[in-house]
């Protein structure tokens, strides 16, 4: 549960929608913002048309076809965002928001009015423009603009429908979007200036730029404002909008769609209701549009809808949202994957949809997106095959693509994704046993080759120490790894190392030397006071010229190589004085130390002398201790000399001790000359190390 709380958390952040109110407005006109005169003369401008608007409030002809033209003026000047300033510096706003409204008429007067609605509409739109930048919004509003735009959305039910009335109130709706983006306390006033019902009833209007202005501004208004949100839903406009849904006009239904989301979001209720409404079908309808904002808002709001509760994920698979969400997983466009993969990734944790997505092809790109650069579309499609890895009819296939080793490797951008992944391979692990390991076994002796590896790479990490025999000593998977190390492939010569430094690390009994052996017979010592001690001393060893006193039942008890020298038919049996030659006297005084009492602290200066002596006189004890010794020094530098010691001397523990080390530092071997040599070397003794290691009985099972 924490996991799907912090995917809660990570939910996409939906968006208020905010115009630049004009098609025509060309992105990527040269912008430049104006000093000096060119400044002044443009300050100049401005203030000669806010005069002119100050001074035109009539009905006049005149004055309407100059106000008209200022606010057009303008209007035109407010499309480059650089000078907006200026523009609200002159004085605009005021004289702007005084001709929203029609100048005063005698009472009765009903003739026709020269350019109605027309200086309303121009100021609606220069108004807009201005309220595209935030600090200006406040302004505008203080300066009484939201009610005199509410009136202009009901022009139409005082006057015939025509292109000016359509284009005012279009204007109207636009310039509203713009004074409330992202905007509370603007969004609040909208709402108790009446500005929502009016919208409501413009998504039935018979213009289409008008459903769709209405829409947009009931989007920016609904987002993060849960009074609005409930006014929206309070007037009805549901209905009207899940029918926009089905709508053949691209722009009508991304709006549409984009209002729906912006209401269920963080709003379980409403999310209800919407779904009570018949909203769901057309929402996975849009997932086939042609519009990729409309895909990208169908598959955000499925995954809200999918976290209402387990039915829900279940109707939405049922009525065919997975097939396009799956398909939009190759789109170019990674915001469509990011909400593609947010909506796969909570349906995916349900237990039904889970072998169904796997199945219908969505495991292969999931995977290929854990090598995204977006930290946000990463971790939907960790949170994704975190689900798909719950169910034991994915693991197989999930091991057969080679998804094991793409979360392995995978660089992730964000802590809620490593450990998304982490957990992930945790349930795969957990789920190695019964008919899964049966499937997987089978693909490791009937698949193709590189199918076959992949297994045994993944069973190396996953598989339970009580498999291990099963999987790679009965069923081949040693050769398999075995196998990688002598590939041409680099890479693959390295995951081969990393699985085999893994299984060894698995199996309980391969860490020769992690503590100093004990010795490996018991057996009673003469003691310290004895070495080199004349007393009762029956054999003198001479030793670079030197004498040294022993015993011959301490030698005797102590090794083979002793007994044989003393009992057998050599010259030393009845000799009171045996040389010793090509030893160091401190190097024959410790080992002699070691035979009288047991122990003996080696150094690493003397540790590979003590070896040979330990060696020649067949003193495993001894020799165990070195290897210990010597171990701790293995490095980078001389592994491959440390290898060939413990080869010279027959040193076991150490020759492991190299394996582990090669294998566990391989990526940097793999770049120093005489790197394949070593591995063709020691590729016999491993598969002779792993033989041994996975065959012996395991100590902690035995005592159970």
């Amino acid at each position: 549960m924490e996991l799907q709380r912090s995917e809660d958390q990570g939910l996409p952040e939906r968006k208020g929608q905010k115009r630049k109110l004009e098609e025509e407005i060309q992105e990527d006109r040269e912008i430049s913002l104006p000093t000096g005169d060119a400044r002044r003369a443009l300050l100049a401008e401005v203030t000669a048309q806010v005069t002119l608007l100050e001074s035109a409030f009539t009905w006049r002809e005149s004055d309407r076809s100059a106000a008209k033209r200022a606010t057009h003026v303008l209007a035109e000047l407010a499309k480059n965002e650089e000078v907006v300033n200026v523009i609200v510096e002159g004085g605009a706003v005021p004289a702007l928001v005084k001709h929203l409204q029609a100048p005063p008429c005698e009472d009765g007067d009903r003739s026709p009015k020269p350019f109605e609605h027309e200086v309303e509409k121009g100021s609606a739109f220069a108004l807009g423009l201005l309220a595209v930048k935030p600090e200006h919004q406040q302004l505008i509003v203080d300066s009484g603009a939201l009610s005199h735009l509410v009136n202009l959305l009901r022009r139409h039910k005082d006057s015939s429908i025509s292109r000016a009335v359509i284009s005012v109130i279009r204007r109207a709706a636009d310039a509203l979007t713009n004074l409330a983006h992202e905007n509370s306390s603007i969004k609040t006033r909208v709402r108790m200036e009446g500005g929502i019902p009016p919208l409501v009833e413009l998504l039935e209007f018979t213009d289409t730029k008008v459903q769709r202005a209405a829409a947009g501004a009931l989007r920016t208004l609904a987002f993060k404002n849960d009074e609005n949100k409930n006014q929206i839903v309070e007037c009805n406009a549901l209905p009207t909008l899940i029918l926009m849904l089905r709508s053949e006009d691209a722009a009508i239904h991304y709006e549409a769609v984009g209002v729906i989301g912006n209401l269920v979001h963080s709003s379980p209720n409403i999310k209800k209701e919407v779904l009570a409404a018949g909203a769901l079908q057309p929402v996975i309808g849009l997932l086939n549009s042609c519009c990729s904002e409309s895909q990208r808002e169908a598959a955000l709001l499925l995954g809200q809808f999918a976290a209402t509760d387990s039915d829900c994920k279940v109707h939405i698979v049922q009525r065919g949202a997975v097939r396009p969400l799956i398909e939009m997983l190759h789109s170019p466009d990674v915001q469509l994957k990011e909400m593609s993969t947010f909506a796969l990734g909570r349906l995916a944790q349900d237990t039904h949809n889970q072998a169904g997505i796997a199945h219908s092809g969505g495991l292969v790109p999931l995977l290929k997106l854990l090598d995204s650069k977006n930290g946000s579309l990463q971790h939907n499609a960790a949170f994704a095959l975190y689900g798909l890895a719950d169910n034991e009819d994915n693991v197989s296939d999930f091991i057969r693509v080679g998804g094991v080793q793409r979360l392995q490797d995978g660089e992730f951008i964000v802590q809620a994704t490593k450990d998304c992944v982490a957990k992930t391979l945790k349930r795969l692990e957990e789920k190695i046993h019964g008919r899964v390991l049966n499937h997987l076994l089978y693909l490791m002796r009937v698949a193709e080759k590189p199918v076959q590896r992949r297994v045994a790479l993944a069973l190396a990490y996953l598989c339970s120490p009580d498999d291990q025999r099963t999987i790679f000593i009965d069923n081949n998977g040693l050769e398999l790894l075995l196998g990688l190390l002598g590939s041409t492939s680099t890479k693959q010569q390295l995951d081969g190392a990393v699985a085999l430094y893994k299984l060894s690390n698995k199996a309980m009994t391969l860490s020769p030397m992690d503590a100093a052996p004990p010795s490996p017979t018991p057996q009673v010592y003469l003691g310290e006071q004895y070495v080199n001690n004349a007393t009762l001393s029956d054999v003198t060893f001479l030793v670079e010229g030197r004498r040294f006193y022993a015993h011959r039942i301490c030698l005797l008890a102590s090794s083979d190589a002793f007994r044989a020298m003393f009992d057998g038919g050599y010259r030393e049996k009845d000799a009171r004085d045996i040389e010793i030659p090509n030893i160091k006297w401190e190097v024959f005084e410790l080992m002699m130390r070691f035979i009288y009492t047991g122990s003996v602290d080696v150094t690493l200066d003397i540790a590979q002398d003590l070896l040979r002596a330990a060696d020649q006189y067949l003193l495993e004890g001894l020799k165990r201790l070195c290897e210990y010794t010597i171990a701790q020094d293995i490095s980078l530098e001389n592994v491959s000399s440390m290898y060939e010691l413990s080869e010279a001397f027959h040193a076991i523990s150490l020759r492991h001790t190299c394996i582990l080390f090669i294998l566990e530092h391989f990526d940097k071997l793999s770049a120093r000359p005489g790197h394949l040599h070593l591995i063709q070397r020691i590729v016999p003794e491993i598969r002779n190390y792993f033989a041994k290691a996975l065959t012996k009985p395991n100590p902690h099972k035995l005592r159970l």
